[in-house]
Parts: C-alpha cells; sequence; structure tokens
C-alpha cells in the first residue's frame, strides 16, 4: 500500500442541542459527537476505503479517550495523533438554529500543544503519507501557523498533493483581511482547494460561484477548485470540470457537511493516483453524503459504516 492521506489539525468534542433553537438561552442538554473539521473528513475517507492517518492530538483526559476509541473503531491511522498530560481536550457547544446552521462556542486548548508535540516527527508523518490536507483552523496561533507551513513546505518538496480545505471561522480572526491573506498563501500550488460560496467571493472578488473557482485556479496556480454551494451542490474547476446538483434533504443540522464532500473526494483522489477527474467523476456522490449527512445531528452519523466508490475508480 502506498501509504496514508495524512489529516493535519483539531480533533475535538461537539456537544450538540439536539433540537432547533431560537437562542442560546433555549438549550437544555448536549449530546457528544466526534467532531474537528479534518477529523470528519478523515473519518469520511477511511469509510470509503481510504487509507487515512490523523495528525494533531487531544488531552490525556476523559474525553480524550472518548474521541481516541471512536477513531480506532473507524480503523484511523493514530501515530501521529496523541493524547497530552495536562492539556484539555477541545469541546464545542454547538446550538442548531430552525435553519440547520450551527453555532459554535469552543472551550479547552487541543490545537496548538498537540502542534507542538508533533513537530518532532512531522518530516517523518509526511514523508510516508502520499497526500496532506490542511485547513486555516491551524493557522491563527503563531505556533501552529509556522508548524502547518513547515508541513506545506515539507509535502511541496515532497512533489506530493496538498489539500486545503480554506473552512473560514471569520469571527476568529482580527479581520477578514488578516483571514483572507494568510488562507492565500496556504492556497498557492495546491493540488486542491476547497471552498464554500462565500470563502470563493472573499478569495477570488467574484460573486458567481464558477468564475470564482476559475479565478483561483489561475489566482493560486492550484490544480483543482471545488465549490460547496450548500443545498444547491457543489461545482468542480480547473484540470476536472464537473457541476453536481443538490440533494433534497430534511436538513436538522448542516454541521460538516462541507467535511464529508472532501472526505470522499480524498478517498476517491487517493484510489485513482490523484488523478483530478476522479474527484469530477465521485462529485455526485460526495453532494449525496453530504447532504445524507444533515439528516442528523453530528457531522457523520448520519453516515453508513461503509460508503462505496464507483467500481470504475477501483
Amino acid at each position: 500500500m502506498p501509504g496514508p492521506v495524512l489529516f493535519l489539525g483539531e480533533t475535538l468534542v461537539d456537544l450538540i442541542c439536539e433540537r432547533p433553537l431560537e437562542s442560546w438561552s433555549q438549550a437544555d442538554s448536549f449530546v457528544p459527537h466526534c467532531g474537528g473539521a479534518p477529523t470528519n473528513a478523515a473519518i469520511v475517507s477511511a469509510r470509503c476505503g481510504a487509507q487515512v492517518a490523523l495528525a494533531g492530538g487531544v488531552g490525556e483526559d476523559h474525553w480524550g479517550r472518548w474521541l481516541e476509541d471512536r477513531l480506532r473503531a473507524e480503523r484511523i491511522d493514530l501515530r501521529w495523533w496523541k493524547r497530552l498530560p495536562g492539556v484539555q481536550t477541545g469541546v464545542a457547544f454547538d446550538v442548531i438554529d430552525p435553519l440547520g446552521v450551527p453555532d459554535f462556542l469552543i472551550y479547552g486548548q487541543g490545537i496548538e500543544p498537540a502542534l507542538e508535540a508533533l513537530e518532532s516527527e512531522l518530516e517523518a508523518a509526511v514523508s510516508v503519507s502520499v497526500a496532506l490536507e490542511l485547513g486555516s483552523n491551524t493557522l491563527l496561533g503563531e505556533r501552529e501557523r509556522a508548524i502547518s507551513l513547515r508541513a506545506r513546505e515539507l509535502i511541496s518538496e515532497a512533489g506530493k498533493p496538498l489539500v486545503v480545505d480554506v473552512n473560514l471561522r471569520l469571527s476568529r480572526w482580527e479581520s477578514p483581511a488578516q483571514a483572507v491573506n494568510t488562507v492565500q498563501s496556504l492556497c498557492a500550488g495546491a493540488f486542491l482547494v476547497k471552498v464554500n460560496r462565500e470563502e470563493a467571493r472573499l478569495l477570488s472578488g467574484e460573486s458567481d460561484p464558477a468564475r470564482g473557482a476559475e479565478a483561483l485556479c489561475a489566482r493560486f496556480g492550484a490544480r483543482v477548485v471545488v465549490v460547496t454551494l450548500g443545498a444547491d451542490g457543489a461545482l468542480i474547476r480547473g484540470e476536472a470540470r464537473a457541476d453536481a446538483k443538490g440533494v433534497s434533504t430534511e436538513a436538522v443540522d448542516t454541521t460538516g457537511a462541507g467535511d464529508v464532500l472532501l472526505g470522499v473526494l480524498l478517498a476517491a483522489l487517493a484510489r485513482s493516483g490523484f488523478d483530478p477527474a476522479a474527484a469530477a467523476a465521485v462529485l455526485p456522490l460526495a453532494v449525496s453524503n453530504a447532504a445524507r449527512s444533515t439528516e442528523r445531528y453530528g457531522a457523520v452519523d448520519a453516515l453508513p459504516d461503509a460508503i462505496a466508490l464507483p467500481s470504475a475508480l477501483r
């Protein structure tokens, strides 16, 4: 086997109030789910049959053990994922509005101590991996940003694919301009960049998603850009081209739908040796699973334990 796709970033507990709410004051109970954007995507890729590794970690506490048990059940490689003494596992309290849109309050440490613990093993992790997935959540703190950009440098030097999940949470940044400028530096030369409709507009200045994707390919040199369109589906531009219509669903929680879509795409790409055409071929399946994920609370809990990719990719 050639090696795993390496997902670098946060793993946390999503504590979700499992009913639609108009405000936080209505919340009365919370149910734990596995969370964190790269972790959600890694779980989905593993369920599609891909070799997957996580790089990061959690605290040496009860929630850290709870997460580890679930990740091992998903058959995820945890060589570079650690439970760290003295660190509090990240916990996100999630309230979902009547349209299925989440609002988060995050507690604990998580990302920065985990990446610092990974630093000495970063070169080894990248060397045995076939690709690297990164997102913007590890770019906020100075130390975690330096480690993330070092991982990006290592994967580029090795001539292996870099996949960027932009995943901007603007409220966590000092300004939108700072967020956009930082993410742009991450995207340069990436094999694949995944954005939502608003992120495509922020990064490209184009209001039309297709034109925005094309502009991002030209501006960053990305080989493939994927724009998620919520209920309207998704599109791909660059070295592959595809448009997938949305799938009708009774959405209760849209948390992680984009993570699900990316997880399916990455599994298909890994299966094909990172042929851009594989992303286009599997886009309808990715959109369908992303839609299905919104039918229950938690990013991956509505999905089957095994997701079959098209036979042509095997």
